[in-house]
């Protein structure tokens, strides 16, 4: 239970300094850990099969445990799609003038930190990460 509080707190000092950083950084940072990805093929594949090694392969999660290099490949481009889209934080939502005159503006910001439970399924810890950075999210 304490290594899980650790974490969560880590997550909350991050996201402080998510909420500022910059589009451009955010994409380069992105496409970078795409090239990584990708040109760690073979050791993620030796890591993968020593997962699988562990697992039954009737089990119905071995599929989805299962990498390949295509796999990767589309776990890389995923991560570059994402890169590619538009910042959702700081877009103006809607902008309305009061009767008084007040104007009210509705604006995205990023929710702070994201909490993601889910097994059998390695592509899912680059594709949180991904948009979650990208919208400005620590994620635990």
């Amino acid at each position: 239970m304490e290594q899980i509080e650790n974490i969560l707190k880590q997550a909350k000092q991050a996201k402080g300094s998510l909420a500022f950083c910059k589009e451009e950084i955010i994409n380069d940072t992105l496409s970078a850990l795409a090239d990584r990805v990708e040109a760690a093929t073979d050791r993620i594949l030796e890591e993968n099969a020593k997962d699988l090694a562990a697992m039954d392969p009737s089990n119905p999660k071995y599929d989805r445990l299962k990498l390949t290099a295509e796999r990767i490949r589309t776990i890389a481009a995923g991560i570059r799609q994402v890169a590619a889209l538009p910042s959702p934080s700081g877009r103006v939502l809607s902008e309305t003038v009061r009767p008084n005159g007040m104007k009210l503006t509705k604006v995205s910001v990023p929710f702070g930190v994201i909490g993601i439970i889910y097994e059998a399924r390695p592509n899912v810890t680059l594709d949180v990460f991904a948009l979650c950075f990208k919208s400005g999210n620590a994620v635990s």
